[in-house]
């Protein structure tokens, strides 16, 4: 896994401005920093690529990577685990190959050879730059769930990108924020793609290609979705046995590497079964888990278990112990984007501990958005009464001080309501004083679906590439470590949206891998409730109200905040009021981090 950074322009380019740009993101690609810096037919190119090494160690697999008559040009951050099986198909259609086995060589020729439509062949996580300098193209292109960024800016003939929003800023001479997607932040807790907080300045969405064409004085830019969940929707049968086939081959594929791998293990139904079906093939399993203090949040009685059961080489990180303000500051600072949701805390935690030994652990991501596991998806399956309805018509009598009124929206009848829900907090908007701008929307559930089918395809389309794989990516990254996700393999994705999933049940929410995992553990184990990967939000933030009100009564958006908004949270210390105090205090952290 890696980071880049390049600028294509007709004008000359500030080579030193980009390099010192490329230092803010030099924990992507420890390992080796290349340069690519080159006039060809009249625009300038250079380029800087960060290299993390697991896959191929040689300095010949190093980036950027050209082809031998220098016509083509590859970086890319990610890794491609069906490369082997490429490279050989590669190699039938005439391809030649310096390197043993890298897997960004079979990038390069497969874009030489079959055009942007190789990426259909891809089977992995990855941002792509692709130059053909025959064509006068540049391609950008990013994975179907966004498991890694790429963010870009166009403007004056020159072309930027990165795989890190801060560096991109840092190689501007000017940037502007944009009030609405400030206020998008405020209301969400994030900003969806392809927009960002600052104007003109856009991340890639989920399974897109931008062709930019260089013509003899301008670039154009064409925008194209290679890969559309609902694109699998469909009623086939469904197999257990062809399922965990999809499972347990999307695992073995990422193992490939040519240095260890450690695993997450929360305890919980996704971790667990991963570490199963490791177990299952006798493989030596080195799991890490994050454990606290408050009972309430702590799942090590289960991660312990687990451990035990399969003898698995297990690390434990105490993250009540070290959430002192710098261990805080150091895992927002992971964050290239404000994002409001406080996990970001333990998932640093683990990513550091397991970085100081492994480059690559594997992680159970993704397992609830396949399965339907998440609580909103549950409460939208019950048959709504007339009662329920009539419930969610109070939410406008909610006083917003007390909290954000979402659990009368979650007994409504309409989806898109219930769903939006879980993630929106208008009453908390209102709080603030600043004008709604924002008019997009954001959520907007599938019509003509089953309620299970539309609720998963949301998951895919908004929460889990804008919010989780965002996480994951940033607060690994920041720690130089790779991290892969079975349950994102786009193969199984479109395996369960192709099927009838029985959801007779309400009860429903992953039997398959719960009735898997029952013999090892028993019902106590599979039926417990889902606690989260969270830690004591409350505690924290109201132990430390002082240091966080100074950083937002001084801070660049403190002319939004009611002086006594955050004295008024502070009387009903609920986690509600926590997570808005947090939301404040992240943004303002964010954007006074940025020089």
């Amino acid at each position: 896994m890696c980071g880049y950074i390049g600028k294509i322009s007709f004008n000359n380019i500030d080579h030193n401005q980009l390099k010192i740009a490329n230092d803010l993101m030099i924990c992507r690609g420890p390992d080796n920093t290349s340069s690519y810096i080159e006039k060809f037919n009249d625009i300038n190119y250079s380029l800087l690529f960060n290299r993390l090494k697991i896959v191929d160690l040689s300095d010949s697999a190093n980036q950027p990577m050209l082809t031998e008559d220098s016509n083509y040009l590859v970086m890319f951050n990610g890794e491609i685990f069906n490369h082997l099986e490429l490279r050989d198909e590669l190699i039938k259609f005439g391809a030649k190959f310096i390197t043993k086995n890298s897997d960004t060589e079979v990038v390069l020729n497969g874009f030489k050879y079959f055009g942007k439509n190789f990426v259909q062949k891809l089977r992995g996580q990855f941002s792509i730059c692709f130059v053909d300098k025959n064509k006068n193209k540049v391609y950008l292109v990013s994975d179907r769930l966004n498991q890694k960024p790429l963010y870009y800016f166009f403007q004056n003939k020159t072309l930027t990108f990165s795989s890190n929003l801060r560096s991109l800023l840092k190689s501007l001479k000017h940037y502007y924020f944009d009030e609405k997607y400030i206020n998008e932040y405020l209301m969400y807790g994030i900003v969806s793609s392809p927009n960002t907080i600052f104007k003109n300045i856009f991340k890639m969405k989920p399974g897109q290609i931008i062709e930019v064409e260089i013509n003899s004085d301008k670039f154009n830019m064409f925008k194209n979705i290679y890969w559309d969940p609902k694109d699998y929707i469909n009623n086939n049968k469904f197999s257990k046995d062809q399922f965990f086939e999809f499972f347990e081959e999307s695992i073995q594929i990422r193992k490939n590497a040519d240095v260890p791998i450690a695993n997450f293990l929360s305890g919980g139904i996704d971790s667990t079964s991963i570490i199963k079906s490791l177990s299952e093939k006798n493989e030596d399993i080195n799991s890490f888990s994050v454990v606290f203090n408050e009972e309430k949040y702590n799942e090590q009685k289960w991660s312990r278990l687990v451990a035990k059961k399969y003898k698995t080489n297990h690390v434990e990180i105490n993250a009540s112990i070290d959430l002192g303000i710098d261990q805080i500051s150091k895992a927002l600072y992971s964050l290239d984007e404000p994002y409001s949701d406080p996990s970001v805390v333990p998932s640093y935690l683990i990513s550091e501990k397991i970085s100081q030994h492994y480059k690559v652990a594997i992680s159970g991501d993704g397992g609830d958005e396949l399965l339907g596991g998440y609580e909103r998806t549950n409460i939208a399956l019950k048959n709504k009464s007339f009662i329920s309805d009539l419930i969610s018509k109070l939410y406008r009598f909610y006083p917003g001080i007390l909290g954000s009124g979402n659990f009368f929206l979650s007994k409504s009848k309409n989806l898109n309501l219930m769903y939006e829900s879980f993630f929106k907090d208008e009453k908390f908007f209102n709080l603030l004083n600043v004008e709604n701008t924002h008019s997009n929307q954001i959520i907007c559930l599938e019509e003509g679906l089953d309620k299970f089918k539309s609720l998963l395809l949301q998951d895919y389309q908004y929460y889990l590439p804008e919010m989780m794989m965002f996480k994951i990516d940033r607060t690994s990254m920041q720690n130089s470590l790779e991290v892969r996700s079975p349950f994102v393999d786009h193969k199984l994705v479109e395996y369960v949206l192709s099927t009838s999933l029985d959801v007779n049940s309400l009860n429903m929410n992953k039997n398959i891998l719960k009735n898997y995992l029952l013999k090892d553990f028993g019902i106590e184990f599979t039926t417990r409730r889902k606690k989260g990967f969270v830690f004591d939000l409350e505690s924290w933030v109201f132990s430390n109200l002082p240091h966080i009100s100074e950083i937002i009564n001084n801070g660049i958006y403190s002319h939004i905040i009611p002086k006594n908004l955050i004295s008024k949270l502070s009387i009903n210390k609920s986690r509600i009021n926590a997570n808005r105090i947090w939301k404040i205090f992240v943004l303002e952290n964010y954007l006074s981090s940025i020089d």
